[in-house]
């Protein structure tokens, strides 16, 4: 008889509404897989946009009519339940953290990961809430601050979005590599974004960064909620427009500025590169971490049941920080 566990699954491409909670088979590892069990893991705005479908050119990755992979949730932190007969790096018990990229599945109380996946040892001293959130806002803003960037220390560099998940980490990374930080929130997040160690905070209730009469080395849009056309006046001679945020008027941009312009503009997807450059970046984070010089930022934590309530409270735009599933009870668990 088939062992079943709970796990959201997204019925189809939608509103929040599409994402059931039901009763599924629980995984089985296979020779070089982990079974891990969930106790956090996270809801982004990028798993927002799985759920839609949109942009459309996305489901080519994702699913033409419905999600290929149904269970949602890439980011987790658990306890290894299980492993694989030629896995040698984890044993039952170890406490594990990491991310599935394109796999998904992490929004349920089991999941199976490749053994050379994006799957770490959790430190001793990283709170399973925490760690959960570590590949979305981290190990995401240093993929686009450090590998797309590039940014070196002295540079002038803007985050707008600062008190988001990316925006939160980036604030820090930036600032841990040494450049000066600009970052761009609401009035109620200016506490916040100084507390990370922004060097400048501008409200964008009160004032267009567009317009502020600075320029950057970088312009780092977390949110997409500015262009390259519009933050072109503030980039610096030779400076650099990015964005994780998938637009088709973005690639075009990529590719004119590529050939026509000194001033560039550049897009990536962090969970399309190799586990192997993920697991490496996400290990620099940790030796990071463990140096005290980052921290997250926790908005607010659903149980497993209510995470199409946590889309739609992240849809609001009002989040800051990241937002976080709790499928097992602990220690740092309020369920």
């Amino acid at each position: 008889m088939k062992e079943m566990m709970r796990a959201i699954v997204a019925t189809g491409y939608g509103a929040p509404d599409v994402l059931k909670l039901q009763q599924v088979d629980k995984p089985q590892p296979k020779e070089n897989e982990v079974l891990v069990k969930v106790h956090a893991s996270s809801v982004t705005t990028a798993d927002g946009m799985m759920r839609t479908g949109k942009p459309y050119f996305g489901r080519l990755m994702t699913g033409l009519t419905k999600p290929k992979h149904p269970i949602p949730g890439t980011g987790f932190s658990g306890i290894v339940e299980a492993v694989g007969e030629k896995v040698e790096s984890f044993q039952p018990g170890d406490e594990v953290f990491g991310e599935t990229t394109l796999g998904f599945s992490t929004n349920a109380e089991y999941f199976t990961i490749p053994e050379k996946g994006v799957i770490l040892h959790k430190p001793d001293n990283l709170g399973f809430t925490d760690a959960a959130t570590f590949c979305d806002g981290l190990l995401t803003s240093l993929n686009f601050l450090k590998e797309i960037a590039k940014i070196k220390p002295g540079q002038k560099v803007l985050i707008n979005g600062a008190s988001g998940s990316l925006g939160t980490a980036a604030v820090q990374i930036a600032k841990y590599i040494g450049a000066e930080v600009t970052g761009v929130c609401s009035t109620r997040n200016v506490g916040l974004v100084k507390s990370l160690g922004a060097d400048f905070v501008i409200d964008y209730t009160k004032k267009d960064f567009t317009k502020a009469g600075k320029t950057y080395d970088v312009v780092y849009d977390t949110v997409g909620k500015s262009s390259y056309s519009k933050s072109k006046s503030i980039l610096s001679e030779s400076g650099l427009y990015v964005s994780p945020v998938l637009k088709f008027s973005l690639l075009l941009k990529m590719m004119w500025t590529s050939l026509f312009s000194k001033k560039k503009a550049k897009f990536s997807a962090t969970g399309l590169r190799s586990d192997e450059d993920l697991r490496k970046q996400l290990t620099e984070l940790v030796t990071i971490f463990k140096e005290g010089k980052l921290k997250t930022v926790i908005d607010r934590q659903y149980p497993l049941k209510k995470v199409a309530e946590a889309h739609t409270y992240i849809a609001s735009g009002h989040k800051k920080g990241n937002v976080v599933i709790i499928a097992q009870p602990g220690n740092d668990s309020p369920w």
